[in-house]
């Protein structure tokens, strides 16, 4: 009996030692799977912030996450570049992160209203920027605040088109309406007897021919800037001597250099170009037009060329006259610009010439500018592709 109650002991210990190693197996079994799991929990949140941080820098709105307290949880790549922060902005006081104090202000009406829209804000610091703010609060399901997220959206160039039609549409309103009230007033003074007086009325007629002549000439440059801007005009490049181009022009505008006693100078040497013959005939025609008007009366003007390499060739036109402000140059290519308001109407012209020289200069691949010292004139300059080819006669 004895025997038996061993032999059934050492069965009993043997079968725990047996289910104990076994338990361990599967507790460390699971223990594996369980670090296993979490493991793969860590890398898929993981990958998941990764996917999230590449959408939000993907985009190119500025996005802002506060939390309750106003401080930064995250800000993606756009909002860095439009307030130029640099470095972690985690955890900084928003108006640490940024100084701008109206970004406050509305961080503040979107916890009270709910929602901020279409917030128009600009940014301190010089240099025209603007952006669009549309802010939002969050809000747990117990309706306990958790924060504020903020996008952002650039709307300066929107700004600067807007301001720009703006502009337009006043100096094209203004060019219009001088030489129309001129040519009202005179007509209207004929229709009242001035007509029956000879001499009165051909002075009148010749006024109104020179005013018809101006709104034309306004109507035809605004046409091609309209279609050089457009793209809509069609280029016909060739080989051109560049000096038979400036001699033809010389001959254009002979008789206006002749009335203000100006001498014009060519010094192209045997250069020639890639070009459009009648856009190139019109980008000189405006430079050496204005060269004349305003450079002083028995002064000089001077056409230049020389090899720029790179298969270019820099053309300029050169005045003698009292020069152009400096932070008057970086403009003086825009649309209706004028450096002298007064004295430009005076003088005539539609406002658009040199808008005109740059766009047709820009639609052969080439470059403008302008340098000035004050009392010492203007040099405009512009760059053409050299000719490759035997150049054609002008004709």
């Amino acid at each position: 009996m004895l025997p038996l109650i061993i032999l059934a002991l050492a069965a009993l210990v043997a079968l725990h030692l047996w289910w104990r190693a076994k338990f361990r197996r599967e507790q460390d079994s699971w223990r594996t799977e369980l670090s296993r799991r979490e493991s793969r929990e860590q890398t898929t949140a993981a990958e998941t912030l990764a996917r999230q941080d590449a959408l939000f820098d993907s985009m190119i709105e500025g996005v802002l996450v506060l939390d309750d307290a106003g401080h930064v949880q995250f800000a993606n790549r756009a909002f860095a570049q439009m307030f130029g922060t640099t470095g972690i902005l985690r955890g900084k006081a928003l108006l640490e992160a940024v100084r701008v104090h109206e970004l406050t202000e509305i961080v503040e009406r979107a916890s009270v209203e709910g929602r901020v829209i279409d917030h128009e804000l600009e940014l301190p610091g010089g240099g025209e920027r603007w952006l669009q703010v549309n802010a939002a609060a969050l809000a747990s399901v117990d309706r306990r605040r958790l924060g504020t997220i903020l996008v952002f959206h650039d709307l300066t160039r929107i700004k600067k088109l807007e301001r720009t039609r703006e502009e337009f549409v006043a100096n094209v309103s203004h060019e219009l309406r001088t030489p129309l009230s001129l040519i009202k007033g005179y007509t209207e003074t004929l229709l009242d007897g001035a007509k029956n007086d000879p001499v009165v009325a051909t002075r009148f007629l010749q006024t109104i021919e020179r005013n018809s002549g101006r709104l034309q000439l306004l109507i035809e440059d605004l046409l091609t800037i309209s279609q050089l801007e457009s793209g809509r005009v069609t280029l016909n490049p060739q080989p051109i001597v560049l000096s038979a181009v400036v001699e033809k022009v010389f001959a254009d505008y002979k008789g206006r250099a002749a009335r203000k006693e100006t001498t014009l100078h060519q010094e192209v040497g045997e250069l020639s170009v890639n070009a459009d013959e009648v856009r190139l005939q019109q980008v000189l025609g405006n430079l050496v037009d204005n060269a004349i008007k305003y450079g002083r009366a028995g002064g000089n003007v001077t056409v230049g060329a020389r090899e720029a390499g790179g298969d270019k060739i820099e053309i300029s036109v050169r005045d003698d006259g009292p020069g152009i402000p400096p932070d008057s140059l970086a403009r003086v290519f825009e649309r209706f610009y004028r450096v002298d308001k007064a004295r430009s109407r005076d003088a005539g012209g539609t406002g658009l010439g040199l808008s005109i020289v740059k766009h047709i200069v820009q639609s052969h691949g080439g470059e403008v500018w302008a340098t000035s010292e004050m009392g010492n004139g203007a040099t405009f300059f512009f760059t053409l592709p050299a000719a490759k080819e035997n150049p054609q006669s002008v004709s």
